[in-house]
């Protein structure tokens, strides 16, 4: 787009603007078109021209004005009950309107205002006019409360109701978003025969145009005519702004060329509508020639006229010409406000003009103009760190602090993320601990949340560097805002464990199990090592249970040194526990220790609990060295062990050296167990025949000595071939008794 130098300005007509057509005419210049335009986000409609207040009642005014400020402490401070009542009319002798307008102006609440109002007339105490009416009707309407307003209006007010009053209603109505019901109150006023002027059309027209209503405010201007109803300049800019609004440019065209036909001059707040509406329709060409007439005729553009050219520029991507005219403002001696530098900003980090974005940034700051929409400082920040430049996206932060913006998590977030990224960790921890300190993601009503990009680096960062206390103080922030992220919470558990707490990794832990939050299986190792390190067997067992439930399967080396840690401090049952464990998972290493755990558990007498894990081996294709065990058992006296064990091998069939039957046989009888010694010998020669154990004869003989002669001779018997089997009877009393 071209400059527009002063020569193009010397040659612009002052009359009527090119691209306008001339009016025709006509009193009706509306098109008949049925299309629809959906209501549109924007700020209210032009500043009405000056109207007519209601002003303090200039009679005893000074008088009422004390007596109004008691009232109204003693309405705010006490319920609204007879015993107040009766306080205030002992406090005033007299009410009149003054007194009656201060109280209702000065009520801390709608409702206060409306009791005091409605107590006075019934008591008798005053009788309302139309200062007092129009006030009370303002207030309702302002705090929303418009049924009672309609209710004062159209039943209790007095007999000199008047316009105003209406047009009170009408507004309330239109910012409640109550469109037909302000149609019904401004067609009530003809019924009651109540003049409408162009003060109740404006009102009208601003509160169906703010919904969109371009063809019932069409209807009501044409009415408006009809009814000899001149319209004023700010109709217009009330009609011109609502048009816009509704997307209907040429009904904004046509209104524009009807204002100027009846001689109506357009003023600032219509060539700012024009140039704001022009450049909703992209249409850049159009709104630089009204901002040149609108200089050509000596009507001096303000801060709203420069915002407007800059946000038509920045929307549509002539970032040059709206940091020219940005220039031309700040020359002329108008100052950019909140709205002109939030609008120019976004368009120069969209450009990469980032140094410029910084220099307006500092502009800002300088003048201490804080913007409505924090979002820009968002947007600027993460531009900088974009470009690289993470000191001027720091400069961003620095600048929300001066200028009083609260700063919020993700400001943080973004400058921590670019920092760990760059491997600027000090930076990074410095933010952080202003982060924990002042508590900032604890802020409620936050516009945004910090990313898991962000903290889940700086806590790594944290847990691998012997800081995972303050990584964890940092999450438990994080938490209570409802954040669950499985990686933070595993990162934990490691950089505890590494660090030696354990028991700090056992309780992050816990609580992800009562919050569903997957655990990872390097994070249960390196709990189980950091307990095993501490000399803790029995909390990495616990540990290794945790590991398994999660589904995850411990490495072979794991369980060994579960198990190891757990033998050699004498928990061989708790060692055995995880012994099953490994086996029923399938994992068949760690066969020595095995051998080692079953040892130490049928010499200390849990036999039965060694014969279920014996059974376990077997059924996993692992068979235990029996020759070995018995061996032991036999070494070390342990007879009824060796005896329950040799009588599990002989009925799964299991394969030993025939030696081993004698070494059995012989501890039994060394002890003095002949009952058992004959019963697992009878099983022997049940299962493998003849036997050449040297002793059988003096078990025999100790069996008769002992009075136990039908068993020696059953013995006997069976020895030399003459029986097949021991009675049925007898076997299963010695099997029971084996067992």
């Amino acid at each position: 787009m071209s400059f527009l130098s002063n020569s193009k300005l010397l040659r612009f007509k002052p009359s009527l603007h090119p691209f306008i057509p001339k009016p025709k005419p006509s009193s009706f210049p509306f098109s008949t078109s049925t299309a629809t335009a959906q209501p549109l986000s924007e700020p209210d409609p032009p500043h009405p021209e000056p109207k007519r207040t209601v002003s303090t009642p200039d009679p005893k005014i000074k008088q009422g004005q004390q007596l109004h400020s008691i009232i109204c402490r003693m309405m705010a401070n006490r319920a609204w009950t007879t015993r107040l009542q009766n306080s205030i009319r002992s406090l005033v002798p007299t009410f009149d309107s003054s007194l009656v307008f201060h109280v209702l102006h000065s009520a801390t609440s709608p409702d206060h205002a409306l009791q005091f109002y409605r107590w006075v007339q019934r008591s008798g105490l005053f009788s309302h006019d139309s200062i007092t009416t129009l006030k009370i009707i303002q207030i309702l309407a302002r705090y929303n409360k418009l049924n009672h307003a309609r209710c004062i209006l159209l039943q209790d007010a007095p007999k000199e109701v008047d316009e105003d009053m209406f047009v009170a209603l009408i507004d309330g109505y239109g910012k409640g978003g109550i469109v037909q019901e302000a149609v019904k109150i401004f067609q009530k006023m003809k019924e009651l025969g109540i003049q409408r002027t162009v003060k109740s059309y404006d009102t009208l027209f601003k509160v169906i145009l703010r919904r969109g209503r371009y063809m019932m405010a069409k209807r009501y201007y044409n009415l408006m005519l009809r009814e000899g109803v001149e319209p004023t300049r700010h109709t217009y800019n009330i009609l011109l702004w609502g048009m816009f609004l509704s997307l209907r440019l040429d009904t904004a065209v046509r209104l524009y060329a009807d204002m100027i036909s009846r001689g109506i001059l357009p003023d600032v707040v219509t060539y700012n509508t024009l140039i704001n509406g022009y450049y909703r329709f992209k249409k850049v060409e159009e709104a630089e020639n009204l901002f040149v007439e609108m200089k050509g005729k000596n009507i001096a553009p303000n801060v709203i006229s420069y915002t407007s050219m800059v946000k038509g520029y920045v929307a549509v991507g002539q970032i040059d010409d709206a940091l020219r005219i940005f220039e031309e403002m700040k020359g002329v001696g108008i100052k950019p406000n909140a709205v002109t530098f939030t609008t120019l900003l976004p368009g120069l980090c969209d450009t990469g003009k980032l140094a410029e974005a910084q220099n307006v940034l500092g502009e800002m700051v300088e003048r201490y103009v804080a913007p409505k929409d924090n979002s820009v400082f968002m947007r600027l920040m993460t531009c900088q760190c974009k470009a690289g430049d993470l000191d001027a996206a720091a400069g961003v932060l620095k600048a929300m602090i001066r200028l009083s913006i609260p700063t919020e998590a993700a400001h943080y977030g973004v400058l921590i993320e670019n920092f760990c990224e760059a491997n600027v960790y000090d930076k990074a921890v410095k933010l952080l601990d202003k982060l924990i300190e002042k508590e900032i993601i604890l802020r409620p009503q936050s516009s945004y949340e910090m990313e898991a990009s962000a903290y889940n680096p700086m806590i790594k960062y944290l847990c691998d560097n012997g800081q995972t206390i303050k990584a964890e103080t940092f999450f438990r922030q994080l938490m209570k805002k409802g954040v669950m992220d499985s990686d933070a919470f595993n990162n934990l558990i490691r950089g505890h464990s590494k660090e030696g707490n354990p028991d700090s990794a056992l309780e992050i832990l816990t609580i992800m199990g009562r919050r569903g939050v997957p655990r990872d299986a390097d994070s249960y190792k390196l709990l189980i090592e950091s307990y095993l390190r501490k000399g803790e067997p029995a909390d990495a067992k616990t540990a290794l249970d945790g590991m398994l439930e999660s589904g995850h399967l411990p490495e072979s080396s794991l369980y060994r040194s579960v198990m190891e840690s757990l033998f050699e401090d004498g928990r061989v049952q708790t060692a055995s526990r995880v012994m099953k464990s490994m086996v029923e998972k399938g994992v068949k290493e760690n066969m020595d220790l095995v051998s080692k755990i079953l040892e130490a558990l049928l010499l200390r007498g849990h036999v039965e609990e060694a014969i279920g894990r014996i059974d376990l081996l077997m059924h996993s294709g692992c068979e235990p060295d029996f020759d070995r065990l018995l061996s032991i058992l036999c070494e070390k006296d342990k007879t009824i062990a060796a005896l329950k064990l040799l009588d599990y091998v002989l009925e799964r069939d299991c394969v030993v050296s025939v030696s081993m039957y004698d070494k059995v046989l012989d501890a039994l009888v060394a002890a003095g167990k002949t009952l058992n010694a004959y019963s697992i010998l009878c099983k022997i020669l049940e299962k493998r025949g003849a036997t050449d154990w040297s002793s059988r004869d003096e078990l025999i003989k100790s069996l008769n000595r002992e009075g136990n002669t039908k068993q020696a001779d059953v013995l006997s018997r069976m020895i030399n071939g003459k029986m097949e089997s021991p009675p049925k009877r007898e076997g299963k009393k010695q099997a029971t008794a084996a067992r």
